[in-house]
């Protein structure tokens, strides 16, 4: 995971509240909580805090199958209908992304519902899976997303942690390798980040990618410090949009670009519109909930419209 941080919350707290939390705790998670007891402090107040529901709730079966058009589901989740063809990025369904213990997922709780739940998704053609942090490659999620019909493009060394016969195709880029998928042609490249799931398997990759389809050129940026990377996916035609992660760099910085960075990655790309994801779903870093996506849109000076979804569940269709 992305080097959580936990704001503290003003909610009731009682001996018997948190009694009740560690009674749900099986033994692992209890042997965790004496190794760690700051940590599990804060995760005791974040399972009474309730989410809040998304300002907007989108609508894609009145899509139509013409065109480009995309929803932000929350935190680097965002639907994509491409001329019909589907695509989601890094799935994160699931109210809380942790280790998994018995029943339980032991880690950060989402600030806001997701837009869409699972269930109410349209068939999925592709999954892009930037890298294994948990808070991008959710295994409860992506469990519930299994379909023959569904492939999934991943980093290396990554698809050990899916059951991968249950999905039609399962394909492993390294930096500067493509595959096709349907009428889509999917290129991975470099960014700054790092991929370990846990401390010790650094062994994993971490992509961007390029997704091409038809006339269509979208850029997903995954998770990423400030690099000129993106300067490669640029070319004589225009790319139409970029995902760019603009949260958690206060004081994460070395792995994680601020808005204005973000900003500039796009532009290095030569990306007309920009989808910020990574910031108002989960408490990564320090900086104020709204902050984010208040600096992006400064970033762009007068061009306002480039930023073309500000809130969770909003739409944009082009």
């Amino acid at each position: 995971m992305d080097n959580p941080q936990f704001r503290r919350h003003k909610r009731p707290s009682s001996r018997s509240s948190h009694a009740d939390f560690s009674s749900r705790v099986p033994a692992t998670a209890r042997f965790l909580r004496q190794a760690a007891p700051a940590f599990f402090r804060e995760i005791s107040k974040e399972y009474y805090r309730q989410s809040q529901a998304p300002a907007f709730t989108p609508q894609p079966k009145l899509w139509r199958a013409q065109g480009l058009h995309a929803a932000w589901l929350g935190h680097s989740t965002v639907l994509l209908n491409i001329d019909g063809f589907t695509i989601l990025t890094d799935p994160v369904f699931s109210a809380r992304v942790g280790i998994r213990i018995g029943p339980l997922t032991v880690g950060i709780k989402r600030l806001v519902d997701v837009a869409i739940p699972q269930p109410q998704l349209p068939p999925v053609d592709l999954i892009l899976l930037s890298h294994a942090h948990m808070d991008h490659f959710d295994l409860p999620s992506l469990r519930r997303l299994e379909a023959r019909q569904t492939h999934i493009v991943t980093a290396v060394h990554t698809s050990d942690l899916l059951r991968v016969r249950r999905y039609a195709h399962v394909h492993e880029l390294r930096w500067n390798e493509s595959v096709a998928v349907g009428p889509a042609r999917i290129s991975a490249f470099e960014v700054a980040h790092w991929g370990a799931r846990m401390r010790g398997d650094t062994y994993r990759g971490f992509n961007g990618y390029l997704l091409e389809i038809g006339k269509r050129r979208i850029v997903f940026g995954g998770d990423t410090a400030y690099t000129n990377s993106f300067k490669s996916v640029r070319s004589s035609q225009a790319v139409d949009l970029a995902i760019m992660p603009i949260g958690a760099y206060d004081p994460w910085i070395r792995v994680h670009c601020n808005p204005e960075q973000a900003v500039r990655m796009a532009e290095d790309a030569g990306a007309e519109f920009i989808i910020p994801v990574h910031h108002q779903t989960f408490q990564l870093s320090r900086e104020p909930t709204l902050e984010p996506i208040e600096r992006a849109l400064a970033a762009v000076g007068s061009s306002t419209d480039r930023i073309c979804l500000k809130a969770i569940g909003e739409e944009f269709h082009l």
